[in-house]
């Protein structure tokens, strides 16, 4: 599997990528139901500023299977993270992965820290984070749990 930084020419294998998840696996990246992506939301995936924000892909056998990515939080300091790994790919460290990299990714970009935004019942994305060393930051209500590492 190859990983490497979005372009801008991957608009339809991030469509297809998208199109691909399960309903479940959707709502647990966007936090509300999406059943198509909307085009400013597709061109902002595709059209970086890479020196402020990355957002890294894996492929196999050209096609999308992850997406990572982090983008400056309005404090200019810190970078929030979001990660999906398609469905049939999950639980088979490509999340991990893919995080660790971003993590490095923002460090080396001189973040501070880098959070995230998990769904208190994303269990397996809360445990992959506590591995990584993030920490609860805060519960936005029982929702959203706000994750942080530095």
């Amino acid at each position: 599997m190859a990983v490497r930084p979005i372009r801008p020419e991957d608009v339809e294998l991030e469509l297809a990528f998208f199109r691909g998840l399960s309903a479940r696996s959707r709502y647990q990246r966007f936090m509300q139901h999406l059943s198509e992506l909307p085009p400013e939301l597709l061109t902002r995936f595709t059209q970086l500023d890479y020196e402020r924000e990355l957002a890294l892909v894996v492929l196999h056998q050209g096609r999308f299977v992850a997406v990572g990515r982090y983008a400056p939080r309005s404090d200019g300091t810190t970078a929030e993270f979001a990660l999906t790994v398609a469905d049939e790919w999950q639980g088979k460290g490509i999340g991990r992965g893919l995080l660790e990299r971003l993590c490095a990714s923002a460090r080396d970009a001189g973040y501070a820290a880098l959070y995230g935004n998990i769904l208190a019942d994303n269990h397996d994305m809360l445990r992959l984070a506590a591995r990584l060393g993030f920490t609860e930051s805060s519960r936005d209500g029982a929702e959203v749990v706000l994750v942080r590492r530095l």
